[in-house]
């Protein structure tokens, strides 16, 4: 076997975890074979360069080491591509942005109330909920 078709080869490679999902991602324009936008049954060979965008900005740029008509264990499936060392780098580039982002906590101004604003809000309703409603059946009977 000298060609497979891509879809086939994301699922094998262990990219996505089934053919129906790498073929939606392909039908997104978000596969690239040497620069070109592929389609499902675009064919892969050894020595392609295939780029992958996920989502979060991310583009992952593997050479084509190996094939498979098989989907395989995980080590296995590493052995079928190499990865460039562009991609490698803007993966630890990502991963290190999200390391050092800010903690989501930390830009929350107003958390849980406590329990002095909620003894307030309790009060406040009660108060209102008296004035606009009455659930009683007896101030609507007209018997």
């Amino acid at each position: 076997m000298d060609r497979l078709r891509i879809d086939k080869w994301l699922w094998a490679a262990r990219f996505y975890k089934t053919r129906t999902l790498a073929a939606e991602e392909i039908g997104k324009n978000r596969i690239q074979i040497n620069g070109e936008v592929a389609k499902a049954s675009r064919e892969v060979k050894a020595g392609d360069r295939v780029a992958i965008r996920l989502g979060g900005g991310l583009e992952r740029i593997v050479n084509v080491r190996g094939l498979s008509a098989q989907r395989g264990p995980a080590p296995l499936a590493q052995q079928l591509y190499e990865e460039t060392p562009e991609s490698l780098a803007a993966q630890a580039a990502a991963r290190e942005r999200r390391r050092m982002g800010s903690e989501p906590a930390l830009s929350i101004e107003q958390g849980r109330p406590t329990k002095r604003d909620r003894r307030d809000l309790d009060q406040a309703r009660r108060s209102d909920w008296g004035d606009r409603w009455s659930a009683s059946l007896d101030d609507n009977d007209t018997d």
